[in-house]
């Protein structure tokens, strides 16, 4: 027995497809509903709008044929799960590491990830953060594009294989954190239109008309997205998600669907007696993000920042163009590190206004914002899908500042032994058209920097998928081995220090010579003294450095501070 049911406020009659169609009866809320007897899991299934070919179920739980085949009925309570003696984890202050389950591996699947649980462990991670599983067109992609937000995508395993994967995952100690995006769907598979009013022209957004959150019937398109998330919590039993591109979230209401998600996360954080965590992406550089909604705030638990990584790589690469050029001034890295934002009121030349608000060190700690040297967005929306092309030195350099710092820190995938694999933007859609409209697109938005179209790769090819797969064979190799020694000590020293957890803004300081080439960060009795040119110098040290803990180059004590080889860095004891 199964009731299958289904919102289309407009429709004069929705049938559903079972091989043979069946009337539905409609309620006054918009809902139709029909009660089959001899339907259960992983029965096929979609449903006819006054006439119109099947579609998928806009809560599809399960799309074994993809994005514009049936859905199939998933019957979550059957797993059997094993971590009832997991208590879950609050993600600030915890190490995230974020990876695409289609390139993780070379067979990009669910079980095949879990595979290296045990490798993350060892590694000093806490938090698995998986890119988006929503199901998206083709087989390969980054699912950004997902139009299927309830189901997992067919290719990574489906919807069982995910539940294995967070209990394997917890039955290690690692929790899990979801990327999810409810800003905008992809064109391909995308059927919502036909059965009600899920977006409006009320807003406008990069990828065309808002999704709606207060127009007409926003109140089931918002029921829509907070039932998504509390579902991938209840039935999944995920640790977190993280939302993507909050700023896209246009909603006049009069109480924002952010702060809505975040209250009904709390209740059902309390139902199950376990953290529940929403981790935001946000281009706003508003503390607001992360306030109590009590408070006034949006009640995220924590947000991503990226002027701290753009400090990072400015102060790595000497990178200048695009946005960079704000971060290319001196003490541009000392802010971010002790305050946040660098916008935070002031002047953003790549905006051409005023932006963002400070951080009061008095109400909110570092841990509510996550650190990071790259991530999939900095990595793939190079034109190149270039890593940082840094020395082992500048690599472990960016990797003590972000683990030392009082952040939350993010490493993503294959960071921790310099890999050299790009991280490429590809897809893998069926219709030509679109196809072509993706890769000119790409082409086009290059252009403007300089890229001739031929030097970008063409993101339906297979190719750029593959060129983008880690290569698991170079931990083993020089100097990648010797990187990830360095990144396990470090997230080891991390996690034995109460100096390099203490998550208070206040907690950290910086000092760092005027031409840019040294700086030492202090953390209660640890200093991290960094020598960012390529020759080696005396670095001044405040207090006495007692001795060395670790060490990422050479590094020795004399007279008046640390002496340090080229593009080193050190942690010494005062």
């Amino acid at each position: 027995m199964h009731t299958f049911s289904v919102w289309a406020p407009d429709a004069s009659a929705v049938s559903l497809v079972l091989g043979e169609s069946l009337e539905m009866t409609k309620a006054d809320d918009g809902w139709w509903s029909l009660e089959v007897a001899d339907a259960g899991h992983g029965t096929d299934y979609a449903f006819s709008v006054d006439g119109s070919d099947p579609m998928p179920d806009p809560r599809s739980p399960w799309q074994p044929e993809g994005v514009h085949g049936p859905s199939r009925v998933f019957d979550a309570s059957r797993f059997g799960w094993s971590d009832s003696d997991w208590a879950g984890r609050d993600v600030r202050g915890a190490v995230f590491y974020e990876l695409h389950l289609g390139t993780f591996t070379p067979e990009g699947t669910l079980e095949a990830a879990a595979g290296h649980l045990d490798y993350l462990v060892a590694l000093g991670v806490q938090v698995v953060s998986l890119l988006p599983v929503a199901a998206f067109p083709g087989q390969h992609g980054w699912g950004y594009d997902g139009v299927d937000l309830y189901a997992v995508h067919a290719p990574y395993g489906g919807p069982e294989a995910l539940q294995q994967f967070v209990d394997r995952c917890h039955a290690v100690g690692l929790a899990v954190c979801l990327d999810v995006v409810y800003n905008h769907l992809g064109p391909s598979g995308n059927y919502l239109d036909s059965f009600g009013p899920y977006f409006t022209d009320k807003h406008t957004t990069p990828w065309g008309p808002a999704v709606n959150l207060d127009d007409r019937g926003s109140h089931e398109v918002r029921r829509w997205i907070c039932d998504n998330a509390l579902r991938w919590f209840r039935d999944f039993h995920l640790d977190a998600l993280r939302l993507d591109a909050v700023h896209a979230l246009q909603d006049d209401s009069p109480r924002h669907l952010l702060a809505q998600l975040s209250e009904e996360t709390a209740a059902l954080s309390a139902e199950l007696g376990r953290p529940l965590g929403l981790v935001a992406e946000s281009d706003l550089n508003d503390p607001a993000m992360v306030t109590p909604v009590a408070d006034g705030g949006l009640g995220m638990t924590a947000q991503w920042s990226d002027d701290f990584h753009h400090a990072l790589h400015t102060l790595l690469t000497g990178e200048r163009a695009g946005y960079y050029e704000d971060f290319a001034q001196p003490g541009v890295f000392e802010k971010t590190l002790t305050q946040v934002f660098l916008h935070d009121g002031s002047y953003s030349s790549f905006r051409g206004k005023d932006w963002g608000r400070p951080v009061d060190p008095a109400k909110h700690r570092g841990s509510e914002f996550l650190a990071y040297t790259s991530n999939h967005d900095q990595v793939g929306n190079r034109a190149l899908g270039d890593r940082p092309g840094l020395t082992p030195g500048q690599l472990a350099i960016g990797a003590a500042l972000v683990i030392t710092s009082p952040y939350t820190p993010m490493l993503f995938m294959g960071e921790e032994w310099g890999a050299s694999t790009p991280w490429r933007f590809f897809t893998d859609h069926d219709e030509p058209e679109l196809a072509d409209a993706v890769r000119n697109g790409r082409r086009s938005e290059f252009a403007a920097f300089g890229w001739d179209a031929e030097e970008i790769p063409d993101p339906q090819d297979p190719e750029t998928w593959r060129a983008s797969v880690l290569d698991w064979t170079e931990v083993d190799r020089s100097p990648h081995h010797e990187l990830l020694a360095w990144y396990r000590d470090l997230l080891a020293l991390r996690a034995r220090s109460e100096d390099l957890r203490d998550d208070r803004l206040g907690s950290v300081a910086v000092t760092s010579d005027e031409n840019g080439e040294w700086l030492v960060v202090s953390r209660g009795k640890l200093r991290v003294v960094v020598n960012l040119g390529a020759e080696e110098r005396v670095v001044p040290v405040d207090g006495v450095p007692s001795y060395e803990v670790m060490t990422f180059g050479t590094s020795d004590l004399v007279t008046d501070g640390v002496t340090l080889s080229g593009r080193s860095v050190a942690i010494w004891a005062v």
